[in-house]
């Protein structure tokens, strides 16, 4: 078991924070809603559920926003599958999920993406958000496989990049609030629209499949 790396954000910093979905290299998309939303850098901040590259148009562009200050992203499993396979573990896994972008590059360009791929390796698996007004938000990628959610708690990172059986419960009609926070968003599920069970929401409304990306206002 390799455990989850945790993250916390004070809310205090920023003016807005907002909350976006799967991305799978759709930058373009993102771009717009931002502009949309007259996003501010210097005052905003834009938490990511995961899943930066891979499937969509711009791989590339939608990971350099690890460099952003504005930007905070837990990893998804696309980015645990890139890590590995850079690391020259489980190529083929990635290659079935997308991931084949990155070995049609140059080989001077694939360096400098491995390099990028290589720093997503210090992504946290849960980031807890205090926002302004005292509410505690949690955010990891598929799922927080506890029923109370602890800072720091020691779960398997894996089961946190990858689990859906939350959801499949939930979607059978069977769930309950998790302890611990206020809210929990997740995304790696793709659904046609946002959905909530509880205190829990899933926010990956398939914008590499067709559908909307979602980007939320948390602060």
């Amino acid at each position: 078991m390799i455990p989850a790396l945790y993250k916390r954000i004070d809310g205090k910093n920023y003016r807005h924070i907002y909350i976006v979905g799967d991305l799978h290299g759709c930058k373009s998309l993102l771009d717009e809603q931002l502009n949309i939303m007259i996003f501010n850098p210097s005052l905003d901040l834009l938490l990511s559920v995961g899943d930066l590259a891979d499937r969509g148009p711009n791989s590339v562009g939608c990971l350099q926003l690890i460099h952003q200050p504005w930007f905070s992203c837990v990893r998804g499993n696309h980015e645990q599958m890139a890590i590995d396979a850079v690391n020259e573990q489980n190529i083929p896994r990635w290659l079935r999920n997308g991931g084949d972008w990155f070995y049609a590059l140059e080989s001077e360009d694939q360096e400098q993406v491995k390099a990028l791929i290589l720093e997503a390796d210090s992504l946290p698996h849960v980031i807890e958000l205090t926002t302004r007004e005292g509410k505690r938000i949690v955010v990891a990628h598929a799922d927080y496989v506890s029923d109370e959610y602890v800072f720091g708690r020691l779960l398997d990172s894996y089961e946190i990049i990858w689990n859906r059986d939350r959801i499949n419960h939930a979607l059978a009609g069977r769930y309950q609030p998790v302890a611990g926070a206020d809210a929990f968003y997740f995304g790696h599920t793709p659904v046609e629209k946002v959905m909530q069970f509880a205190n829990q929401h899933y926010i990956d409304t398939g914008a590499v499949f067709g559908g909307c990306l979602t980007i939320l206002q948390l602060q």
